[in-house]
């Protein structure tokens, strides 16, 4: 019988990658933690079933990752804990699926790069649905932390580097969960090329500044919101991910001028600190 206790943060979106196939994001400190136990037998066992987590990411992670003979002869018990707000563009299942894929390599492929362990989990989310594009970018930003630009389609790192220290990202949850029409997102999609080159450049906050006004004006949040944020002092805003939640980094001295742009609105506000720590896993 064995034990092992993986875990890693959640990311804001600089650069949305439906429309082109390429994202760029940020690590944020809201922390996620998955326990992985095994013991002969056979099947896949969540221990929290009353969570949102979806079971059918949480299984196809587990099958992607495990060697059959080993699936075949271990009973897998799986429980997860986590900070990051599900459904809201904050990399939940990126976070799940990356979480699930390191503490599993631990235990069954202790040889597996970082590489196999992020493909493992994208692979499953296209699988099981849960992302378009397998959101590589979310991923490797939940995983390595700091800025990480991505080419998606290819499972590439174009560009990975530290983020400085004092920065916070002020994440607004409105009350509500709608969600604009996210395929409409490529009728911009040299837009978001043009945001992901700036991103590729380290002109991270005009990158996804341009982000969130394309977004914005594609998924139905106000793009106003955005402007008002930078007025403020944010570095740089935007919808992250497919909303509907909105992100902007800023200095840690302008933390409250900016949370006051959200005061006004029907929701809640999360300040995260920037994450630069990457990944980590042991056995217990």
């Amino acid at each position: 019988m064995s034990k092992v206790v993986a875990s890693m943060h959640g990311a804001v979106s600089l650069v949305n990658a439906i429309a082109t196939g390429k994202g760029a994001t940020l690590g944020i400190s809201l922390g996620i933690e998955a326990v992985v136990e095994t013991q002969p037998g056979r099947g896949i066992i969540f221990e929290n079933k009353a969570s949102t987590l979806s079971s059918r990411l949480i299984r196809s992670v587990v099958e992607k990752s495990v060697p059959k003979s080993d699936l075949e002869k271990n009973k897998i018990t799986i429980s997860v804990k986590s900070e990051i707000p599900s459904g809201y563009g904050l990399k939940s299942s990126s976070a799940i699926s990356s979480v699930i894929s390191l503490a599993c390599a631990k235990l069954f492929r202790p040889k597996a790069t970082d590489m196999e362990i992020l493909r493992d989990g994208v692979l499953a989310s296209i699988e099981s649905k849960v992302s378009i594009t397998g959101a590589f970018d979310d991923a490797c930003a939940c995983y390595f932390g700091g800025f990480v630009v991505t080419d998606n389609t290819n499972i590439k790192i174009v560009k990975s580097e530290k983020a400085p220290e004092d920065l916070s990202a002020i994440i607004f949850i409105p009350e509500s969960r709608r969600r604009g029409n996210v395929k409409k997102l490529k009728i911009l999609n040299s837009i978001f090329s043009q945001a992901w080159d700036l991103a590729n450049k380290s002109d991270y906050w005009n990158a996804m500044t341009l982000n969130g006004l394309a977004t914005s004006a594609i998924l139905g949040s106000d793009p106003k919101i955005i402007t008002d944020l930078l007025d403020s002092g944010a570095l740089g805003a935007s919808v992250s991910g497919n909303g509907p939640s909105i992100a902007a980094v800023v200095k840690n001295d302008k933390v409250s001028s900016v949370k006051k742009v959200f005061s006004s609105l029907d929701g809640s506000i999360i300040v995260s600190s920037i994450n630069n720590k990457k990944a980590e896993v042991h056995e217990v």
